[in-house]
């Protein structure tokens, strides 16, 4: 992918969040670099924050993105994210970034952001995308995206990704929090340590119980 393509992916991704407001609560100083280490630090918003007066450039700049996801697992997708774990100057600021990458018919399963809207532009291939609304209707909107456009993904809903080309497909994620979260629906529900009760899922997904212990039993991916 050209150095250029990403370029413009980010600056789209950066206007658009230029007009939104951040889910994650407005900060209240120039910015607050997250820190493991207690010392010396404030917690803020869930991460230590360092002394403003100690921040270096590195806390604030992060590379990468122009290299490819490793697609080679049972989903074909890969998603390099950018949040506050690799930029730890995003701590407050309600922005983050992630690439995703997809083999040929590969796959970002039904997973949602509880603390983020997603705005995803795709710079390469064609992908099947949508989410469901919440209850009762839990309706489907859904649409075929190709280099160029742009979908958004409300906060919370669930929401997918799926590769319907022959040829690879990129894409950029824009989320409106610097810690989005995900839950990734099936490893929550069939993949939880411990595992929720058979007798739950079985009567929740109207399926036999056999069927829950094998889904259990299965190793569900990460692709994040």
């Amino acid at each position: 992918m050209e150095g250029g393509q990403i370029v413009v992916a980010i600056s789209l991704l950066a206007l658009a969040f230029s007009f939104a407001t951040a889910s994650d609560p407005n900060p209240l100083q120039d910015f607050c670099v997250a820190i493991k280490d207690a010392k010396n630090g404030v917690f803020v918003n869930g991460k230590f924050c360092k002394d403003p007066k100690f921040a270096k450039a590195e806390d604030f700049f992060f590379s990468g993105l122009n290299m490819p996801g490793n697609t080679s697992n049972q989903l074909g997708s890969k998603v390099t994210p950018v949040n506050v774990e690799q930029i730890p100057g995003l701590n407050t600021l309600g922005i983050s970034l992630a690439r995703i990458d997809y083999a040929p018919y590969g796959l970002n399963p039904p997973h949602t952001h509880p603390r983020a809207t997603e705005i995803l532009v795709v710079l390469e291939g064609t992908l099947y995308v949508g989410f469901v609304t919440s209850n009762p209707d839990n309706r489907l909107i859904t649409t075929v995206l190709y280099p160029g456009d742009v979908f958004i993904f409300p906060v919370g809903l669930i929401h997918f990704q799926f590769n319907i080309g022959k040829i690879n497909a990129v894409a950029f994620a824009g989320l409106s929090s610097h810690n989005p979260g995900v839950i990734t629906i099936a490893n929550a529900v069939f993949g939880s340590k411990p595992p929720i009760n058979p007798d739950v899922l079985a009567k929740a997904f109207l399926l036999d119980k056999n069927a829950v212990t094998y889904l259990q039993s299965s190793f569900w991916w990460n692709n994040n």
